[in-house]
């Protein structure tokens, strides 16, 4: 049988995304990710509060680019 890909109470805190699902043991899950590209942070916590939590705390080890207009390259 196909794992279902089911997550309920969905909440986002910057660029993290928590969701709460029950994994495959019927224990209540609560997964955090990161949806910047190129990040790939994840993790499951037992409390929503510790997910909460590190979503808060998560940087991005993705450096985004600076707009095009602040380029120092040439005079002014």
């Amino acid at each position: 049988m196909p794992a279902r890909d089911f997550f309920h109470s969905v909440m986002r805190i910057g660029p993290v995304q928590i969701g709460t699902h029950r994994d495959r043991h019927g224990t209540t899950k609560h997964a955090a990710v990161c949806s910047n590209d190129g990040c790939g942070w994840s993790a499951d916590y037992t409390s929503q509060s510790a997910a909460q939590l590190a979503a808060r705390t998560h940087r991005c080890r993705v450096a985004r680019r600076p707009p095009p207009w602040t380029s120092r390259s040439g005079s002014p």
